[in-house]
């Protein structure tokens, strides 16, 4: 009887510690998957004062299309290209957009980036522009001249292939690197000479200042937007960034259909009025392209310069930059 008793017991006590293995296994695994979900289940795009991710952001598509998919859209907006990459370099963002300069910038530092796609070339979207009433009317004048520009964006190549036209050195002239809203005040106070800017805040200068332009990018540079994604990201989740490549496109074709009702609907969303977007719309290129040979090979360009002028520590190879499959 005391036996029976004694197996019954072992009995019990390695059907109860065969449970709390199997419970602490099913635990364990129950865990790890939701920790896998939760890293995944969220990508982070920044986006800038303009452009097609502010419609994609106002109007919620994107979140609905990657809904199905265990994704959410986290948005965090910058004041430029620089300042977004610098984001996406650290690890906080998977996704974003930014001109032509900021990639070489970020790339010259071991940014861990990859040119997605990009938008047609549009070179009448930035410019050099001056105060109204200015004595400076032309690029020649500019010399000794303050000009303030946000260092590594975009229109940082505008000004050095406007110098290099007209046959000013870019020694010969003064940069005050400030952001777009500093650039601003800065410019309207008589504190720099003339501004490189790009749209919409150029086409405010334009229609709140009276400021002039002195030369845009016509015939000078492509003024391309690029959209970048982190390296892992876009090694990790090529199915998400297909879908964000089909929203912009849908987005891109509504907003060049719709000009005067797409100025309207994202005036409030960015705070400025929609008179200014309009010129804005209605002077950019549309459209959304896959990254090809020529546009790696126009950043090439535009790397070896800045590495020639010493405005980045090191040569770089844009191509780098490309997933093999979308070389």
């Amino acid at each position: 009887m005391l036996t029976n008793v004694k197996n019954k017991t072992w009995i019990l006590l390695l059907s109860l510690t065969f449970l709390f293995v199997l419970s602490a296994c099913n635990t364990s695994t129950s865990n790890e998957e939701a920790s896998s979900k939760d890293e995944q289940k969220t990508i982070q795009i920044g986006y800038q004062k303009f452009g097609t991710l502010n419609f994609l952001k106002a109007q919620e598509t994107l979140e609905k299309e990657l809904e199905p998919h265990g994704f959410t859209v986290k948005w965090t907006e910058f004041p430029g290209g620089p300042q977004l990459l610098e984001a996406l370099n650290v690890g906080s963002l998977d996704f974003g957009h930014t001109g032509e300069a900021p990639p070489i910038f970020a790339q010259s530092a071991d940014a861990p980036l990859i040119y997605y796609a990009n938008e047609p070339s549009n070179p009448r979207g930035e410019a050099i522009i001056v105060p109204k009433g200015s004595s400076i009317n032309s690029v020649e004048d500019l010399q000794g001249k303050k000009i303030a520009l946000n260092k590594g964006s975009n229109v940082h190549y505008l000004l050095v292939k406007a110098l290099e036209k007209y046959g000013v050195q870019y020694e010969e002239i003064e940069t005050v690197f400030l952001p777009p809203a500093d650039a601003r005040a800065a410019f309207e106070k008589g504190a720099v000479d003339a501004w490189v800017i790009w749209d919409p805040f150029l086409a405010e200068a334009e229609r709140k200042t009276g400021a002039r332009i002195l030369v845009d990018g016509t015939d000078l540079v492509n003024n391309r937007e690029f959209f970048l994604a982190s390296e892992q990201f876009a090694k990790d989740h090529s199915d998400v960034l297909d879908i964000i490549y089909k929203e912009i496109e849908k987005a891109e074709q509504w907003v060049n259909e719709n000009q005067l009702e797409a100025a309207e609907f994202l005036a409030p969303q960015i705070g400025m009025d929609k008179e200014t977007l309009e010129v804005v719309l209605k002077r950019r290129a549309y459209g959304i392209e896959k990254i090809t040979n020529e546009v790696v090979s126009d950043q090439q360009q535009i790397a070896n310069q800045f590495y020639d002028l010493k405005l980045i520590p090191k040569e770089i190879a844009t191509k780098d930059a490309v997933l093999k499959s979308e070389k």
